[in-house]
């Protein structure tokens, strides 16, 4: 999977930013659960040991040196890791830096006792359901300000600044405290998945209304067929749909009551009453794939490439994550949630923003390589090498050559973000408050069991915000 990311505390990027993101898309046109309370090891500085250190240059801004070693640990999930080798090559070629690489779904488990040691890795791509939360360790001293590096020259225009030539909004995501202190690369669209040769088949058209979507639920159930499968062990997914039809509904202002931690968030929200009542009348009904509670993401995913259910939640990292397991006249493609009725949003809305949080710790090792590793990471040859190997956008603007061929799932989200236009939005909860969203995530998975009725997960949701609301460092992020 990938991960979640957001709009900012500096200003709501929501209609009027995003639409340049989907402009951005004209160029070829992952939740997390709960993972670790807390990080010991505190503190740390932005000095690098001397064996790192280079001369500073016009080309060569924080000094990289070279023979040095760059430790580099990249999560293993829905992009595999070997755009991440290639670009590592890439590194050793022009600057004669030796990467260690390390490709792992084990992010928490390997890394955690690293950090608490004081010996973290150079830079990390932080994702995944082991994802080390960016808030923990932000507020635990344990990361770098980014600042430096978005603002060093461009490798492709010098002329501008590296935060200048990236997709505008797409920042905010690794926004802690009003900082930056995580990059999330990865352009990334959320929301429901479907076959298209399922529904050419079944005779089905895409459904924009919540009724006409329960209406193939209800046809693929007679036909022995899942209408919904989900992730879940992994709730963070089937909150993809709970949240998005928030969205949807209630508009911009009912998704930044629950980032804002408002104390009708949830309880009180019409909106949010309207959401939950709808996905669980997908539970009542039986709609759901039989056995989808139980099953991890790629389980899921797995028997919806085998058309045992129609639609999966899921954002765009799926298609790479399922390559092996799709048929190859699957025809995977992206739908927009479909709406309540009175939303005040349409249909074409989506949830759209960067994802896949890379970090570099406050006590890396090798500083100057790390930050010259991230800046060439958002360099049209480096973002190009990333959509070749992982069927995927990033978040530099026209960062993507025109001769590079994507996947239909990924075609679709880039249709679909056309479509969009300035109707996109960002949730940064995910980003800014790992323990909230964690207790949501829970609480989900007791709905989707029937072990909670829809009145129920509304407390437990409006509980989870209102005891993040009583954290002081919560005052520190702010939606407009």
């Amino acid at each position: 999977m990938g991960s979640t990311s957001a709009e900012n505390n500096e200003g709501s990027v929501g209609r009027r930013d995003l639409i340049k993101r989907s402009a951005a898309l004209g160029l070829i046109s992952v939740p997390t659960m709960s993972f670790l309370s807390a990080c010991a090891s505190g503190g740390g500085d932005d000095s690098s040991d001397n064996d790192t250190e280079g001369q500073t240059s016009k080309s060569n801004p924080f000094g990289v040196k070279k023979g040095s070693k760059l430790d580099v640990v990249i999560f293993k999930g829905g992009y595999g890791d070997d755009y991440a080798k290639a670009w590592e090559a890439s590194f050793k070629s022009k600057w004669g830096v030796t990467s260690t690489h390390t490709g792992t779904q084990e992010i928490t488990g390997k890394l955690q006792p690293r950090f608490n040691a004081g010996n973290p890795p150079d830079i990390v791509d932080d994702s995944g359901a082991q994802q080390i939360p960016v808030d923990v360790l932000y507020k635990n001293g344990q990361l770098l300000d980014l600042a430096e590096v978005l603002d060093a020259p461009s490798i492709d225009d010098p002329a501008k600044k590296v935060r200048d030539t990236l997709i505008p909004g797409t920042l905010d995501a690794g926004l802690q405290g009003g900082k930056v202190v995580a990059l999330n690369y990865i352009y990334t669209v959320w929301g429901l998945w479907y076959s298209g040769k399922l529904f050419k088949d079944k005779g089905w058209t895409e459904p924009k209304t919540w009724d006409e979507f329960l209406a193939i639920c209800k046809d693929a159930k007679s036909q022995g067929i899942g209408g919904l499968a989900h992730q879940g062990k992994y709730p963070y997914y089937i909150n993809v749909a709970i949240m998005d039809l928030i969205a949807k509904t209630g508009g911009l202002d009912a998704m930044k009551a629950i980032d804002n931690l408002e104390p009708d968030a949830f309880v009180g929200s019409d909106a949010a009453a309207a959401a939950v009542d709808a996905i669980y009348e997908v539970v009542e009904k039986g709609y759901l794939m039989p056995g989808t509670n139980g099953l991890t993401h790629t389980e899921s995913q797995t028997r919806w490439n085998q058309y045992k259910a129609v639609f999966i939640t899921s954002g765009s990292w799926l298609e790479n994550e399922q390559l092996k397991s799709t048929p190859s006249d699957f025809d995977m493609k992206f739908l927009p949630m479909p709406l309540l009725p009175d939303s005040k949003l349409p249909f074409e809305a989506i949830r759209a923003g960067s994802g896949e949080p890379f970090i570099i710790p406050a006590k890396a090792k090798n500083l100057p390589a790390a930050k010259e590793f991230m800046r060439m990471m958002l360099s049209k040859e480096w973002s190009t090498s990333f959509a070749k190997e992982a069927n995927s956008l990033t978040i530099v603007k026209d960062g993507v050559d025109t001769g590079v061929q994507l996947r239909p799932g990924t075609q679709s989200t880039v249709e679909a973000s056309k479509a969009a236009g300035d109707d996109t939005f960002r949730y940064l909860y995910t980003e800014w408050y790992s323990e909230m969203g964690t207790a949501i995530e829970n609480a989900s998975n007791e709905l989707m069991a029937k072990r909670i009725q829809p009145k129920e997960w509304l407390k437990r949701a409006q509980a989870a915000v209102d005891k993040q609301a009583k954290d002081p460092e919560s005052k520190k992020n702010h939606r407009d």
